[in-house]
């Protein structure tokens, strides 16, 4: 029950700084990024409505064309995530109800945005859940059109970029543009460097205690093979392991103080699929 809370404090930390960069930045700037709060600052040019309140009917009808199209692929976290990002959005247009840019630049509030927003999706990523929104129409263009994930989402983020078009001038278009094509690459780089390894294959001189050192200091799985050498014909054992970026520094310095002679090759991995196993 407490790791369910934990999470769930954690998917509205997450959120909130979605959130943030979407009623701090996005909105001052009047840029339309990659969102539906995006789609929802273009709109509220044109309706009665704040962006609060337009992000959260088009959450919930989307929602329900999730439910509809992908049935159980969305759960309980996604329905969260979509409900309570415009709830912080109406929070903050109570709290702060003439709230103009803090930097005074178009240009800079993009880049806040894209740093914000994008480190907040990141967090909803890697806890396997997201804000809604795009997310859902990018899973049902995926489904049903057999398109990339990728480039359902970033496909759909540009035709809501192109949206400003409508209610804005050409400046603003160019950074709706440029800010959802920056947006993408920056949680690209949350994501995938938040889950890279190392894949670490030594030909150690002890063998035994350097695959002792990887199972119980490491606390870190491991696969030994037998290689031949291509020179000389003589048979070794090599070892390989897959650590992450604290495990590799442990296992550098080990290699450096007990191993120097050993040849060590790195790789770098970006997902590992696996069932872990308990060391202690």
């Amino acid at each position: 029950m407490i790791g369910k809370i934990k999470e769930f404090v954690m998917l509205t930390i997450a959120t909130a700084f979605v959130a943030s960069g979407v009623f701090f930045f996005m909105m001052p700037s009047h840029t339309a990024i990659s969102s539906i709060a995006g789609l929802a600052v273009v709109l509220e040019h044109f309706l009665p409505f704040k962006v609060s309140a337009i992000t959260l009917v088009i959450n919930v009808a989307l929602l329900l064309v999730g439910f509809l199209f992908c049935g159980k692929e969305f759960g309980a976290k996604t329905v969260y995530t979509t409900i309570i990002l415009p709830v912080i959005l109406a929070i903050y247009e109570k709290v702060f109800p003439n709230y103009k840019s803090i930097t005074g630049d178009a240009l800079l509030d993009v880049i806040c945005y894209t740093f914000l927003a994008g480190f907040g999706a990141a967090l909803l990523f890697n806890m396997n859940a997201s804000s809604g929104g795009l997310d859902i129409v990018a899973k049902i263009l995926n489904k049903y059109f057999h398109m990339n994930f990728g480039y359902a989402l970033s496909m759909s983020g540009m035709l809501i970029a192109f949206s400003s078009v409508f209610a804005y001038d050409k400046k603003t278009v160019v950074l709706s543009i440029l800010g959802t094509y920056f947006n993408g690459v920056l949680l690209d780089h949350f994501i995938f460097d938040h889950n890279l390894k190392r894949r670490v294959c030594i030909l150690p001189k002890d063998m035994e205690a350097t695959k002792s050192f990887i199972l119980n200091e490491l606390h870190s799985g491991a696969s030994v093979y037998e290689t031949v050498g291509a020179y000389n014909g003589e048979k070794h054992q090599e070892i390989i392991a897959i650590v992450d970026k604290q495990e590799y520094q442990k296992l550098l310095d080990y290699l450096g103080k007990n191993e120097p002679d050993s040849f060590v090759t790195v790789y770098t991995v970006s997902d590992v699929r696996y069932k872990p196993k308990n060391f202690e």
